[in-house]
């Protein structure tokens, strides 16, 4: 098996001890986050914008109306968007690197 990077976020789901020994168990290592960093995580710059973008100004009847278009919206994503993503993702981890974990606006 190969080494394994996990670059999870300060969630508190991503932070119990527990967690931390099953990946460490699992020979898998973690890489440590910035405590507040959104620009990092590709939910936040990427995918929930993407989302609302196709969802916003709509209103919703059920629960399984909300679900649908979420599932037709994440399947409308192209892998050109999430290769892209992925590229954003690594150019904002490098800045952050260079800048010794400093706050810093923009890309």
């Amino acid at each position: 098996m190969g080494k394994w990077l996990i670059p999870h976020d300060n969630a508190p789901a991503h932070t119990v001890l527990r967690i931390h020994q099953f990946l460490t168990s699992q020979g898998m290592t973690l890489v440590p986050h910035p405590p507040y960093s959104p620009d990092l995580a590709p939910a936040d710059f990427f995918l929930f914008p993407r989302m609302k973008r196709d969802l916003k100004g709509r209103q919703f009847d059920t629960l399984e109306d909300v679900i649908a278009a979420s599932t037709r919206a994440l399947n409308s994503i192209h892998l050109a968007e999430f290769q892209r993503c992925f590229e954003q993702w690594k150019q904002r981890l490098d800045k952050c690197i260079s800048s010794n974990g400093e706050y810093f606006e923009g890309d």
